[in-house]
């Protein structure tokens, strides 16, 4: 009696090659936000080093969309010929994890050197204007502020705990902190680079606002 029409769609829902197949782009999707953060920080590297960045958009486009297959297929090969097991949602060999794992923890890392990068370069900004010490405190702490969810540095402190570390409920408490930081980054970069950016105009519809550093230099 179990065997019905009912029960089958079920089992092909649960445990189906579509659900893998959804796990497979998941990751993807992953790896491609965080390449995508890193050409972020690398764009805006450029920029503050007085480079010319208006050809390296193709570039760009094959870190962000590229760069993760190297790592997601050979991830589903591994996954299907060592732990084909449900929905892929488990992680219980190491070993295929960190074919995705290492990757993603050396994009945090470049970006984080990044990010130490542009900090000091901006720091060197104040200094030659000569702006105030209060007022420089205050530039410095509200710019890298801004930096920190465009290039995704609280990344750095998940990568630095782990993932198996710790019991039950610590590991559950970090879980929905970092799943509720990564899934608010979107928000909070659109927020400060679009709704809140004074070179975003509603009167001229014709140009494309380009995403500038943050401004240090005294108004």
């Amino acid at each position: 009696r179990l065997r019905c029409t009912r029960n089958l769609i079920h089992a092909n829902l649960f445990a189906g090659p579509a659900c893998r197949v959804a796990q497979s782009l998941a990751q993807y999707c992953v790896g491609a936000n965080y390449a995508w953060a890193l050409g972020e920080g690398l764009f805006l590297l450029r920029l503050l080093l007085a480079t010319s960045a208006r050809r390296c958009l193709p570039a760009f486009l094959l870190l962000g969309w590229g760069v993760p297959v190297l790592f997601v297929v050979p991830w589903v090969v591994l996954r299907y010929l060592y732990e084909n097991e449900g929905c892929w949602e488990r992680n219980e060999k190491v070993a295929v994890w960190w074919v995705i794992r290492c990757p993603i923890l050396a994009a945090v890392a470049v970006n984080f050197v990044v990010f130490v990068r542009i900090v000091r370069i901006l720091v060197a900004k104040v200094r030659a204007h000569q702006v105030s010490r209060g007022d420089a405190r205050l530039r410095l702490a509200r710019s890298t502020l801004t930096l920190i969810p465009l290039l995704g540095v609280h990344e750095v402190i998940f990568a630095l705990a782990g993932e198996g570390e710790g019991g039950g409920g610590l590991r559950l408490a970090r879980l929905c902190l970092h799943l509720l930081l990564t899934s608010a980054q979107g928000l909070v970069v659109s927020v400060l680079y679009c709704f809140t950016n004074k070179e975003v105009s509603l009167r001229v519809p014709s140009r494309c606002p380009s995403l500038s550093p943050p401004r240090v230099d005294p108004e």
